[in-house]
């Protein structure tokens, strides 16, 4: 049985948290019900300590309505506690906020997308790495997967390799020394959770010139989502067999 650990970096609205549960529940259901996963919680944006990366064959890290770019205490040490988990090895997946906090623990560069917000279901483009990737091969070329967020993975750290793009974003995904990854969609929403987001950001997207409704009709069930959480479950099989 393997034992994940979520590091929660945030909570989402109030009235969807009351209906749906919050993003550590999202990513459970992501594991599927048939998978042996034991995960523990840590909420680090409300101050809880990481334990040693040692104790877990796996690691995730959630999204966030905060930005990496404010440089918050818990934020920051949590980058540092990221560099130890990928260098021992530890398989590592950063969700959105996860995926940017990555990068800039590495010495990559974060900041708003220039081409501004990006929400709704989008298709995602592997390139020619990320088709042999062990986490986005399984696709086979371009996939939908649900989107929302303002700022962007803008440089990669030394070491990184692209995997993948949208429309709008130039770093959809990345791996980093073969252990870690980070996914600027969200594996962890469903069809329901992102139309919710769509429409909190109405306003936003309306003032960029964006057909909402439009959004919210091409909002749909991808099923990519339990894919990336497969893939990287058998990662973590294969890294503790290796241990073992």
């Amino acid at each position: 049985m393997n034992r994940i650990l979520i590091v929660k970096t945030g909570t989402t609205f109030a009235t969807l948290k009351a209906i749906r549960g919050d993003f550590d529940a999202w990513v459970m259901n992501g594991f599927g019900r048939d998978r042996r996963v034991v995960a523990d919680v840590v909420d680090v944006a409300r101050g809880a300590a990481l334990p040693s990366p040692s104790e877990y064959s796996g690691v995730i890290v959630t999204g966030s309505h905060q930005m990496v770019t404010d440089h918050a205490d818990w934020s920051e040490r949590t980058a540092e506690w990221l560099t130890q988990a990928v260098r021992m090895e530890v398989p590592t997946l950063g969700v959105c906020y996860g995926h940017q906090l990555l990068a800039y623990a590495f010495g990559g560069k974060v900041g708003d997308n220039p081409n501004g917000l990006e929400v709704g279901t989008v298709v995602v483009m592997p390139n020619a790495f990320g088709t042999q990737d062990a986490l986005l091969s399984g696709f086979q070329g371009p996939f939908k997967a649900h989107m929302c967020h303002r700022q962007s993975v803008l440089a990669l750290p030394k070491g990184a390799v692209p995997l993948a793009t949208t429309r709008k974003e130039g770093c959809a995904a990345f791996s980093l020394h073969e252990v870690a990854w980070g996914v600027q969609f969200h594996p962890e929403f469903d069809c329901w959770i992102e139309k919710a987001y769509v429409a909190r950001n109405s306003e936003e997207l309306a003032a960029q010139g964006e057909d909402v409704q439009g959004v919210l009709s091409n909002c749909m069930e991808t099923g990519s989502g339990h894919e990336i959480f497969r893939r990287f479950l058998a990662v973590v099989d294969e890294r503790v067999k290796l241990v073992c």
